[in-house]
């Protein structure tokens, strides 16, 4: 199956409250300019464990850890761009198994 995004999506990040499932914005812990777009797996006192919608092909908490609920910057709402794929993304499940489904520890 294809990946929930793809290169070149517009979205739009509002800072709503987030739980696990919610596709999320944050700042990648090993270059804090650039920004990544992640699932939330998990969550406890450590922070949020995030997954890529493409394991396979996804950098996320599987090589950088847990990250701090500071570095969400929102959580991704709509698609606008490109405009044959605009459309909500609030309560979009991953194209693959497995988001609660890795070992997240």
């Amino acid at each position: 199956m294809a990946p929930t995004l793809l290169p070149g999506d517009r979205l739009l990040v509002c800072r709503w409250p987030v739980r696990i499932g919610d596709l999320v914005a944050v700042s990648d812990p090993r270059a804090p300019a650039r920004v990544l777009v992640k699932r939330i797996a998990d969550r406890d006192e450590r922070g949020f464990w995030l997954l890529g919608d493409a394991p396979d092909e996804s950098t996320d908490s599987r090589t950088f850890g847990w990250v701090e609920p500071g570095q969400v910057l929102g959580k991704v709402v709509y698609r606008y761009g490109p405009a044959h794929r605009s459309g909500s993304l609030v309560g979009t499940r991953a194209p693959t198994p497995g988001v609660g489904e890795y070992d997240s520890r």
